[in-house]
């Protein structure tokens, strides 16, 4: 059985590919640029168009419809909005988008609707303001990041000074960057899994960051605090993998940021015996509903990896506008 994956030129669109190479599902990739290294590793890929292209939903339910793909995962988050928005019509065309509902890709896509959302709940979050409305609440350092359309830490900065502050701030768009509490302590990811708004399981890595990504994962196992992360989970009811990021402080979590999707630590989680995107597959296509799986307790070391394609295979993309390919490991 195959199923789609968009932007697998990103680390998240290969990170959801790469998760899905040792099961019975093939993946047919599609990319909007040309070098996107997953259109030369997938079985089959498509050269496609932008997230804010008019024609965007309506070009991936074409594929989708040619290729007999009933499920297709989005690859990068600027593919979150138009996904959630048009879930009934990929669906009226018998694909279903594995993406959460327009309120839930709203609350997680907005920092400010996050912390929100966690205080309207109860639960812990980094004191957060509009940087448009900010008077020095925080001590330093302190966070600056956008309040939206922010992804792997771009546009993020932590600021320790008063003169730090002043200079970033004086060349970034107040009115879409928040203010944020620094959280002094250890870092996880966490990853979860929810169908019929109920998670049904998760995995804790604790995290070390390097240019914005995960560069060295510690999987742990801690009761307490997954109970507290699948809580949350069941506040906000996503639907398939949901992200959540949190640090500890005195031995309390605070989360500050939730993605309503897979991650780039996706393939390193299937590793570890927690698959998301092979449980979604399951859920969807065999009616899998209680999916089970064995965490094991790794480190994981990421290290980069080349791919060799050939002048005459990125011609024949660029002319025809897909390719097949042998499977490659990525």
């Amino acid at each position: 059985m195959n199923v789609i994956v968009t932007a697998v030129g990103s680390g998240l669109g290969q990170s959801i590919m790469k998760a899905l190479q040792n099961t019975e599902y093939g993946v047919i990739g599609i990319n909007s640029e040309l070098l996107g290294v997953g259109l030369y590793a997938a079985q089959k890929s498509y050269l496609g168009p932008c997230a804010n292209d008019p024609g965007f939903v309506d070009k991936l339910i074409e594929i989708c419809v040619k290729e007999d793909c009933h499920i297709i995962f989005p690859g990068h988050d600027f593919e979150l909005i138009p996904f959630s928005k048009n879930i009934e019509k990929f669906k009226k065309n018998g694909v279903l988008p594995i993406v959460s509902d327009s309120k839930v890709v709203e609350i997680c896509g907005d920092k400010l609707e996050t912390v929100n959302f966690l205080k309207n709940n109860n639960f812990p979050s980094p004191l957060t303001y509009k940087l448009s409305d900010y008077s020095f609440e925080l001590d330093f350092p302190l966070i600056l990041k956008k309040k939206k359309q922010g992804y792997a830490s771009f546009g993020q900065f932590l600021v320790k000074d008063r003169n730090e502050f002043d200079t970033i701030t004086s060349s970034v768009d107040v009115n879409n960057y928040v203010v944020q509490e620094y959280i002094d302590g250890e870092e996880y990811t966490c990853g979860t899994v929810s169908f019929d708004h109920h998670c049904i399981g998760t995995i804790l890595m604790k995290r070390q960051i390097r240019f914005g990504a995960t560069w060295q994962a510690f999987v742990v196992k801690d009761k307490k605090l997954s109970d507290f992360v699948e809580k949350v989970i069941n506040s906000l009811k996503p639907f398939g993998a949901c992200n959540v990021q949190l640090r500890l402080r005195n031995n309390v979590p605070y989360i500050f940021e939730i993605n309503a999707r897979c991650s780039g630590t996706t393939s390193i989680r299937a590793q570890a015996g927690f698959n998301e995107p092979k449980m979604i597959c399951d859920y969807v296509l065999k009616g899998v509903r209680n999916p089970t799986y064995k965490i094991k307790k790794n480190v994981f070391l990421r290290y980069s990896k080349d791919l060799a394609v050939s002048y005459k295979k990125i011609k024949e993309m660029s002319s025809m506008g897909h390719v097949q390919n042998k499977r490659v490991r990525l």
